[in-house]
């Protein structure tokens, strides 16, 4: 059985409304639908919002814990949103905001142009190296510093590349100049 599933979601600003397997969850950043395959079922008791599964087969035991982490990620993106911060490291790297386009110069001879989706809302410091990212769909969140990343992933040797937050660069020895005899 799913320990994740059976677990209860605690609302605190969401409202979530049930229309037999549509589950519409609106809040203070904005507003989701999330429809549940068959064989899962979602109740609201008072501030507690759970995900429950009707058949006892494997197939709805597999996605029941999938489904209840999903519409937990969306009630909490409403209620307060998500955040990821990325660094940009190396000399003359740095990301300019103009309208929706975020404009990335990374050492490469052109720079680099990238749109940014309405949901994800980006700030970034005056140095030009410091993003951070606010959105309330973690998802979309997550795709988007991970195309920021493409475009000049952390190198092993210098440590330069866009890095997110948290992340860990095992760093490579060089070359080391031979001795003569």
């Amino acid at each position: 059985m799913s320990k994740i599933g059976k677990k209860a979601i605690t609302l605190t600003s969401a409202k979530v409304q049930i229309q037999g397997n549509l589950i519409t969850i609106s809040g203070p950043k904005g507003s989701f639908k999330h429809e549940l395959p068959q064989g899962l079922s979602a109740s609201l008791d008072g501030k507690n919002f759970a995900v429950t599964s009707e058949e006892k087969n494997r197939k709805d035991r597999v996605v029941w814990g999938t489904h209840r982490a999903l519409l937990a990620n969306k009630i909490k993106g409403v209620e307060t949103g998500f955040e990821k911060k990325i660094t940009i490291v190396g000399l003359g790297f740095k990301a300019q905001m103009a309208g929706q386009k975020l404009t990335l110069t990374l050492g490469y001879t052109h720079k680099i142009d990238y749109t940014m989706p309405k949901e994800v809302s980006i700030e970034i410091d005056k140095t030009g190296q410091n993003l951070i990212l606010r959105s309330n769909d973690k998802f979309m969140l997550g795709n988007v510093c991970d195309a920021i990343r493409s475009f000049r992933p952390p190198e092993p040797y210098k440590g330069t590349g866009v890095i997110r937050e948290g992340e860990v660069i095992v760093r490579k020895a060089g070359k080391t100049k031979a001795t003569a005899a």
